[in-house]
């Protein structure tokens, strides 16, 4: 799976996300955020390449139950998982550095 630009209607569960296999990256914000709207590019340049890493976008905010289970605080926040655990986060990334750095925790299948 590639870049996803929308985020989703409807945010998979707690348990969906835990039962992931492989490598993913759950990516929270929201289409109206300044700060996510300006990460995009650097997402994507992290993604790119990558078809081995789903790429999933929650829609979040207060009282939604995934953003909470991962204690979101800032937009954006990438979750690194490798078979649904988490392995790396970027908080708000500001350069294409930090993003590599945390692909690099999801090894190739």
């Amino acid at each position: 799976m590639t870049y996803q630009s929308q985020h989703l209607s409807q945010n998979p569960t707690i348990a969906e996300i835990e039962a992931l296999r492989g490598n993913a990256v759950l990516e929270f914000g929201t289409g109206w955020c300044g700060y996510c709207q300006g990460a995009q590019g650097l997402i994507r340049e992290a993604l790119a390449g990558r078809d081995d890493v789903q790429h999933i976008k929650a829609e979040d905010g207060s009282g939604r139950p995934l953003g909470r289970h991962y204690r979101v605080k800032l937009w954006p926040t990438l979750i690194f998982l490798r078979d649904g655990q988490e392995v790396g986060r970027s908080v708000r990334p500001q350069n294409g550095a930090a993003l590599a750095a945390e692909m690099a925790k999801l090894p190739k299948d």
